[in-house]
């Protein structure tokens, strides 16, 4: 078995030396081949200085350089790409996440698991800033993607390779990748990690972050329900806007009938036209969304389907 560590890097160059000991101190007790992949995201300081002089005398240590800050998600998903290990484990390089818990994920993936998601149980970070709205995240994404584990949010996870190699990551959809393997049946479990407090260097996190995520969300629980269907998504929309204007139009029409109101004398005649107005281009774009997801697959021979083993099938 061989072992792909994904470092996402920017401005960690105090911590990147501390890092690289720990990481050796660990991997050398294991009997197993490994790998470091450190994916330099655009940083403005001395990391990729250091994580040159490193390579240099440890050939295990392969680095990513981007031209510019493209952020978390796009750091991890070249550093998944280019790996070759049998296993893969993204960790943080701001020293929060502890290399020494390496082992126990090993472990989980050995007893049959096919991802293992890290819990920091007892994290260290401010309370008001970073643990409520984590706390909150977690259980929204826990609720709408129905896979409910503690800390989505959790860098410091495993992944057996053949689960995470087809899964295409934007925004900050890293942490999704447990909802999107459980959707392909893996088997999902969570350990509790330790988590130091940042002591070099500054988070790249604040409370914005959160609404990215959110909206991130929404995203990939449409691509997991109505990916294969978006007319019934747009679709049940616009006829739920279209009945919406029939019902206010009428209504304005029976006002004027009953001698209770002038049509001009209430906004539903305009509403109305809204909604029905609305409802059509719901129904347009459900179509429009159809002709692009059947371009989608039939372009690149794609199947709307992934098959988890055969029996019985010659070649």
């Amino acid at each position: 078995m061989k072992l792909s560590i994904v470092l996402p890097i920017y401005n960690e160059e105090e911590n990147i030396s501390i890092l690289y000991d720990k990481l050796i101190a660990v991997l050398k007790q294991m009997n197993l081949e490994y790998e470091i992949l450190c994916v330099n995201d655009g940083s403005s300081d001395n990391s990729l200085t250091a994580l040159k002089k490193i390579s240099l005398v440890d050939k295990n240590v392969k680095i990513i350089n981007f031209k510019n800050n493209f952020g978390q998600t796009a750091a991890m998903s070249a550093g998944i790409k280019y790996s070759q290990g049998d296993i893969i484990i993204p960790m943080d390089a701001d020293l929060q996440n502890d290399p020494a818990d390496i082992p126990r994920f090993l472990e989980k993936i050995k007893e049959g698991f096919d991802v293992v998601s890290g819990w920091r149980k007892d994290r260290k970070d401010g309370l008001l800033l970073r643990k409520i709205p984590s706390w909150l995240a977690n259980w929204l994404i826990g609720q709408i993607t129905g896979v409910k584990i503690h800390d989505y949010g959790c860098s410091l996870k495993a992944y057996k390779r053949d689960i995470i190699k087809d899964v295409n990551l934007y925004g900050e959809m890293h942490r999704f990748i447990p909802a999107y393997a459980s959707w392909q049946g893996a088997v999902v479990t969570e350990i509790v990690v330790t988590h130091h407090p940042r002591i070099h260097g500054q988070t790249k996190y604040g409370i914005g972050r959160t609404f990215k995520v959110i909206l991130d969300l929404i995203v990939v629980k449409f691509l997991s329900v109505y990916m294969n269907r978006p007319i019934h998504f747009f679709g049940g929309l616009g006829f739920i806007s279209l009945i919406l204007g029939l019902i206010t139009g009428i209504t304005a029409v029976l006002l004027r009938v009953f001698h209770i109101k002038y049509i001009v004398e209430t906004p539903l005649p305009i509403l109305s036209a809204l909604l029905i107005i609305v409802g059509v281009q719901l129904i347009a774009m459900g179509i429009l969304a159809e002709m692009i997801m059947r371009t989608y697959y039939e372009s690149q021979h794609k199947e709307p389907y992934v098959i988890k083993d055969k029996i019985n099938f010659d070649n």
